[in-house]
C-alpha cells in the first residue's frame, strides 16, 4: 500500500452523510488516516468526524464544493500533506427533483447543476489526486449507481450522469494505469435518506417489494457499499475498470 511506515492516507468526497460516511467509517477501521469532504452539511460533517476520531487516527473535514477547481485542490492538499495518498473515493453527488418520466419538465440549469457535481466534480478530484496517488501506490472507486446500468426511478439527469461514471471509470483505468486502479460500485435501492426522497410516500411499500424480489431477501445498506469499496480499494490488486453491482442479486435476476 505503501512504502513508508506511516498511516495510510484516505479522501472520501461527499462523507458527512450517508455513503460517504459509511465509507470514511470503514477506511478508519482498517488503520487509514480520512480525510470527509462536505459541502453544506458541516453540523453531520463534524459529527461523522467525531465518530472517526472514537476510531482512532488523523482524521480531518474539509468543506468544499467539489465542481470548484480550486477548491478541489486545496482540498487534496489537505489530505495528502505529506504528498502520499493511498485511496480516494469519489463520492460526492447531487439530484433533481424532476421525475424520470417528466422530460419537458427539465430544467437546464438544473440539469448542468447535477453535471457539475457528479461528473466534473469527480474529473477534478481524480485529476488533482492522480499525482499523489502515483507517490502512494493508490487506488480509486467511484460511487456509480445501479440507474447508471439500467432504467430505474431516478431523475433524468442523475441516471444520465451515473451513466456518465460508469463510463469515466473505464476509461480512466485505462488512462491512470498502470500505477493506478480505477474501479466502482454501483449500488441498488439503498434502504435511508435518498431512497425515501426519491419513492416519498411510496417508500415502504415499495421498498418491501424490492427487498422481496432480491435473492439475498433485503435491500442495500450503506455498509455493504462501504464493504465492497474497501475491498476494491485493497483486496483487488489485478482489478481495474470494473463495475461492482451492490443488490443482493436482483439486477442478475431480474
Amino acid at each position: 500500500m505503501t512504502s513508508s511506515t506511516a498511516r495510510p492516507r484516505a479522501l472520501v468526497t461527499g462523507s458527512a452523510t450517508g455513503i460517504g460516511r459509511a465509507c470514511a467509517i470503514r477506511l478508519a477501521q482498517a488503520g487509514y488516516d480520512v480525510t470527509i469532504n462536505y459541502s453544506r452539511s458541516a453540523d453531520r460533517a463534524h459529527q461523522t468526524l467525531k465518530e472517526l476520531a472514537a476510531i482512532g487516527g488523523d482524521h480531518r473535514a474539509v468543506a468544499a464544493d467539489v465542481s470548484d477547481d480550486a477548491a478541489v485542490r486545496a482540498l487534496v492538499d489537505a489530505a495528502a500533506p505529506h504528498g502520499e495518498l493511498h485511496a480516494l473515493v469519489n463520492n460526492a453527488g447531487t439530484t433533481s427533483e424532476t421525475a424520470p418520466e417528466d422530460l419537458d419538465g427539465i430544467d437546464l440549469d438544473d440539469w448542468d447543476r447535477v453535471f457539475r457535481v457528479n461528473v466534473r466534480g469527480l474529473v477534478q478530484v481524480t485529476r488533482a489526486a492522480a499525482p499523489v496517488l502515483r507517490a502512494g501506490g493508490g487506488s480509486i472507486v467511484n460511487v456509480a449507481s445501479i440507474v447508471g446500468l439500467r432504467p430505474g426511478p431516478q431523475p433524468l439527469a442523475y441516471a444520465a450522469s451515473k451513466a456518465a461514471v460508469v463510463s469515466l471509470t473505464r476509461t480512466l483505468s485505462r488512462a491512470l494505469a498502470p500505477g493506478i486502479r480505477v474501479n466502482a460500485v454501483a449500488p441498488g435501492w439503498i434502504a435511508g435518506e435518498w431512497m425515501q426522497r426519491t419513492l416519498g410516500d411510496n417508500y415502504d411499500g415499495l421498498m418491501e417489494r424490492r427487498a422481496r424480489q432480491t435473492p439475498l431477501r433485503r435491500n442495500v445498506e450503506v455498509e455493504d457499499v462501504a464493504e465492497s469499496v474497501h475491498a476494491l480499494l485493497v483486496s483487488h490488486p489485478f482489478v481495474t475498470g470494473e463495475i461492482v453491482v451492490i443488490d443482493g442479486g436482483f439486477t442478475a435476476t431480474t
